[in-house]
């Protein structure tokens, strides 16, 4: 039975109310659901269950409501190591598939979690949204503008709850920090720093094309990606280094920490104008299409944003190879999910030191949750959030790959640059169709 026709209306409703999850709500209450009746239950089924994928399940399934019905991947290995976990941790086997459209034939199936690489969120969550299941998609949404305008356009047509997985949006620290630069203590901010320097986004030791693993159905991988032939650079865990598929650094960390330099400065468009600047400058052999050093500046009224990444470092401002620092005239906040602090100018404003209590994930599907028993659309990160982030993403990439400074316009759907413009809709392999709606 679909959970629209479920008798879950009315619960938990002063949780969800705001959308946001504000910490005064969660303080004191229980993150885990209470045991659920059996006509309660809620199924729910993953698509991609190498990495996030199966993190996002499993907090799912510390919720004694949550049933796993079903796992699909493309990777055999992957998928069967994932049933035996489910089999062993709730003593029931879910279904098997390699096909997601297989999958979302099922009935009994109320909720889709999508951990599969970006190229595929797009598809998927339109299909899912069509068949009446509602989504919590990864971030970033989509590997393209227009794949985004897509994916809010189904939510909205479809009326589906989606959550993406921007977890910071369900963090206590996080709101401490907004309201704390809410209240003006940091005066006037002007600049806000955004950084994220990872060894991993640097691929080194380029190895020759093979075959795809066993039991790996590598076509299928690609989707509406173009044809190639595998290579194991490209592919677990590495696949976001290459355009075809993700964004590198400004897709995978960009949109975590651009959402919060976003919300601190109250932004809910686009910017008037960006440019970047991107290479594999400190490391030449680094094989990854994506930047390696990028340098991104989303210029408004009166104030910047500016993004930086240097992929094969893990050092940064602060003593943080990740983060974000509000700059104002009393003083700097500096943040990450380790906490957050107040660097005063001056002595103008006292020092202050936030720590994190970590269970910001567990927090984020919880609210995804009760949303979902409520049909309550206003989650913590809702997809027109999650767009919003993924295009500054995109913006920053296009920007640097043409080497030119860009103006995007949202409402027209097109920036005041022909090339620019080649990037914002990718083009589907046959026979995977870009969704219309």
């Amino acid at each position: 039975m679909n959970i629209s026709r479920r008798n879950f209306i009315g619960r938990s409703a002063a949780a969800v109310a705001t959308g946001i999850v504000a910490p005064s709500l969660l303080n004191g209450q229980k993150i885990f659901a209470s045991p659920a009746a059996a006509n309660d239950k809620i199924g729910v089924a993953l698509i991609g269950c190498r990495g996030m994928g199966w993190s996002d399940l499993s907090d799912f399934l510390i919720h004694p409501e949550i049933e796993c019905l079903a796992l699909c991947d493309i990777d055999e290995n992957v998928l069967n190591s994932r049933l035996a976990e489910v089999e062993k941790w709730k003593n029931k086997k879910p279904a098997a598939y390699g096909d997601y459209r297989k999958m979302l034939e099922r009935n009994d199936i109320d909720a889709v979690i999508i951990g599969t690489p970006d190229h595929w969120h797009c598809l998927q969550m339109v299909d899912a949204c069509s068949a009446g299941k509602d989504v919590y998609v990864e971030k970033p949404i989509a590997n393209s503008i227009a794949e985004c305008d897509a994916m809010v356009a189904a939510a909205e047509k479809y009326n589906r709850v989606v959550q993406v997985g921007q977890q910071q949006r369900s963090g206590d620290h996080w709101h401490e920090m907004k309201k704390y630069i809410n209240s003006g203590k940091l005066g006037k901010i002007a600049q806000v720093d955004v950084w994220a320097n990872f060894n991993y986004a640097n691929i080194l030791h380029a190895v020759p094309d093979s075959s795809a693993p066993a039991g790996v159905d590598f076509d299928r991988w690609l989707g509406p990606a173009p044809l190639r032939t595998f290579n194991e650079k490209r592919f677990h865990g590495l696949w976001r280094m290459f355009w075809d598929y993700g964004g590198g650094l400004m897709t995978d960390w960009g949109v975590h920490l651009l959402d919060m330099a976003l919300w601190g400065m109250n932004v809910d468009g686009m910017p008037n104008r960006v440019f970047a600047s991107g290479g594999n400058f400190a490391y030449p052999d680094n094989i990854a299409e994506t930047f390696g050093d990028l340098s991104v500046i989303y210029e408004f009224d009166d104030f910047t944003i500016q993004w930086n990444n240097l992929a094969g470092t893990e050092t940064g401002p602060y003593g943080r190879n990740y983060g974000l620092a509000f700059k104002g005239t009393n003083g700097t906040l500096v943040a990450n999910r380790e906490g957050w602090e107040v660097l005063p100018d001056q002595n103008k404003i006292e020092s202050v030191s936030v720590q994190p209590d970590y269970e910001d994930h567990k927090k984020h599907v919880a609210q995804f949750i009760r949303c979902m028993k409520d049909r309550d659309m206003h989650t913590a990160c809702p997809i027109e959030n999650g767009s919003l982030c993924a295009k500054y993403a995109h913006l920053g990439n296009i920007s640097a790959r043409i080497k030119s400074e860009l103006v995007y316009d949202d409402g027209k759907k097109k920036f005041n640059n022909s090339s620019a413009n080649k990037f914002i809709r990718p083009t589907y392999r046959k026979p995977w169709i870009f969704p219309t709606l």
